[in-house]
């Protein structure tokens, strides 16, 4: 059951990444994942209160990593969707208010309800101490004070921590995007423009790869030592390749949590590298 369940993971990465392929509007994509995640946690929830779980490692593993991954991007992407389809203009000084103080929102609901608790702290640190309680089913104590939505949770797919941590994955995802939104790239058409003399220079990999390349430049201060940020160097890209990378802080997140390596693509450019060096000799 423990790999099954794990398999779920990479599956929604897949479909992230496919998606992201389909270079879909960030609503069409935002409605799509929330349908996928909504009936993906459906079957989860047949499969659990079905099958149980073998051992308490196991059902600790669920409820702490992998059901608030599911749930986290399904409370994130049906956000996204909200804003997206209420934002009354599509740019200027409103469309900057609007999103910024969607920021503003997020980060007092922040500080109200998650980063003073003791839970967060428990969390954030790695701990593992106590696992078994916030963890496992049967475990809530009323005596704290609990937000109200524990009441409309079914304890046999819930040890509401693991909602918790759930709103802990959305909010961080949240804010990423939301500080996308308000520092946007240059405008999108002037990545677009085709001198005559650069018409057969183009990116021929995927985008995430064309992303993994621009985070470890950045990362290793090869640009400028280091100095300029993520965004100029992406605009740059984009402008030589005439490619629209999209949300960029999305990718890399999606490439921080992906199976496998994390760095397909520049340890495939390593390897290609020794390669060609190897024909000279």
């Amino acid at each position: 059951m423990k790999n099954s369940l794990k398999h779920i993971i990479l599956e929604i990465h897949r479909k992230e990444d496919k998606l992201a392929s389909q270079n879909k509007k960030l609503i069409e994509e935002a409605y799509e994942m929330t349908t996928y995640l909504q009936n993906l946690l459906s079957s989860v929830k047949d499969f659990v209160t079905n099958d149980g779980f073998e051992t308490d490692v196991e059902e600790i593993d669920f409820f702490r990593n992998i059901k608030p991954q599911i749930l986290g991007k399904l409370i994130y992407y049906n956000k996204v969707y909200r804003i997206e389809t209420s934002c009354p203009v599509n740019n200027g000084k409103l469309y900057n208010n609007y999103f910024s103080n969607q920021l503003a929102q997020l980060k007092r609901e922040y500080i109200k309800y998650i980063c003073n608790s003791d839970f967060y702290r428990y969390y954030r640190s790695g701990r593992t101490d106590r696992d078994t309680i916030y963890f496992k089913r049967g475990n809530i104590n009323y005596h704290d004070g609990l937000n109200s939505i524990v009441f409309e949770m079914d304890p046999s797919f819930s040890t509401f921590f693991d909602y918790k941590t759930a709103r802990i994955i959305a909010n961080e995802l949240i804010y990423t995007y939301l500080l996308t939104k308000i520092n946007p790239a240059e405008d999108p058409d002037m990545i677009f423009q085709k001198p005559e003399n650069s018409k057969d220079i183009f990116w021929t990999e995927s985008k995430n790869s064309l992303v993994e390349l621009i985070y470890a430049l950045h990362a290793s201060g090869a640009i400028s030592h280091g100095k300029i940020g993520i965004r100029k160097i992406s605009l740059l890209f984009q402008i030589i390749f005439r490619v629209n990378l999209g949300d960029l802080h999305h990718s890399f997140h999606r490439m921080k949590t992906r199976a496998g390596s994390r760095t397909a693509f520049l340890d495939q450019l390593k390897i290609s590298l020794e390669e060609y060096m190897d024909k000279d000799l």
